[in-house]
């Protein structure tokens, strides 16, 4: 197993800013591994010099014009050439020990699963409890956040990769599959990556649980049009720090 092609997939949308320090955290994480990578950015419909940042960090760039998450992650699935595929979003960054548990996992024979999550700071107080309770959650119903997702790629062909009906909750629907399977099991890991708390600083709590609400009255439907998901698919606003 120490030969098996880790592939790190990481979709951007006008991630200048962020998706440097992404695509650097993913290479010392698998430096410190001694394992063969290669980590691909797939540029999502980008204005802004998002392609060009992440191949001056060293990512091979994959373009796309679809502004949808799920299908921007199966791009860049389709264009890896690991039997291990991480996917992992370009506003964050990796630990070593993140990347390390899950590649253990795989060798172990695990299915895919998914890593804990801390926020940057400084975010809102209540914004880290409901990370908080989101994460047990995901732990108790073996799901896991769409920051950080690993698994097989014999896993991901024989689920279908990320439902491309779906513009939110992908990695939701993606990882029950994966659950489901049972070429292995399912692993939620305690280790974490640190993610971007941008949309916590910039909308506030009452913006935040109107569009949440939103998306629920509309059950899928919330989920399966761009419209419904401003705070995803709406301008983004500058962070303030």
């Amino acid at each position: 197993m120490r030969d098996r092609l880790i592939s790190f997939v990481v979709p951007a949308h006008d991630e200048e800013a962020l998706v440097g320090a992404a695509v650097e955290s993913l290479q010392r994480a698998a430096r410190e591994l001694g394992r063969p990578f290669e980590i691909i950015v797939v540029d999502d419909a980008s204005t802004d010099r998002t392609a060009a940042v992440a191949a001056a960090a060293g990512a091979r760039v994959v373009a796309a014009d679809v502004r949808q998450i799920s299908r921007a992650r199966n791009a860049g699935a389709a264009a890896a050439n690991g039997e291990y595929l991480i996917f992992m979003d370009a506003d964050t960054i990796a630990t070593p020990a993140v990347v390390r548990a899950a590649v253990a996992a795989l060798d172990a024979g695990a299915v895919g699963g998914g890593g804990a999550a801390r926020f940057d700071e400084p975010v809102p107080r209540w914004g880290k409890a409901v990370l908080w309770l989101v994460l047990r959650l995901n732990r108790l119903f073996r799901v896991a956040a769409g920051c950080f997702v690993f698994c097989r790629r014999d896993a991901f062909e024989r689920v279908g990769g990320f439902d491309p009906a779906l513009f939110a909750g992908e990695e939701i629907a993606f990882t029950r599959r994966l659950g489901r399977l049972r070429a292995g099991r399912f692993v939620s890991l305690r280790e974490h990556v640190v993610t971007s708390g941008r949309k916590l600083r910039t909308f506030s709590g009452r913006q935040i649980l109107r569009e949440l609400a939103r998306v629920a009255f509309l059950g899928r439907r919330g989920v399966r049009q761009r419209e419904s998901l401003g705070i995803w698919y709406g301008p983004r606003r500058p962070d303030v720090r």
